[in-house]
């Protein structure tokens, strides 16, 4: 049996396994793009799996003054569209790395859903 200073150093290091895949996972997402669309394409948003938004782009035929309204609706869906996209990449990669790390389902790490 190992001794209690052998147990903590493998807990110690086991978190400081954990906590560099956390940090390389970050930066992982933050490289993987998505792509929200509202109104039938008129307006799309690009954003990482993180959810910084990487761009957005509005349809030329949306540019009237009379539809202000309605291009700021689609760009909030848009928004909306990729943050759940965003959302979606990063829960699977969290997933695919918890699950990479041996752990039983349902053992949920803090930060990682």
């Amino acid at each position: 049996m190992k001794s209690m200073e052998e147990m903590m150093q493998a807990a110690q290091q086991a978190a400081e396994t954990i906590q560099n895949q956390m940090n390389d996972m970050q930066v992982k997402l933050d490289n993987i793009e998505v792509e929200g669309t509202a109104g039938g394409g008129l307006v799309t948003v690009r954003a990482t799996a993180k959810g910084r938004i990487l761009g957005v782009n509005i349809d030329d035929s949306l540019m009237v003054k009379e539809e202000k309204n309605i291009v700021e609706d689609l760009v909030t869906a848009a928004f909306n569209d990729a943050r759940d996209k965003a959302d979606r990449v990063s829960a699977e990669k969290m997933k695919e790395m918890q699950g990479g790390m041996g752990l039983p389902p349902g053992f949920n790490l803090p930060g990682m859903g």
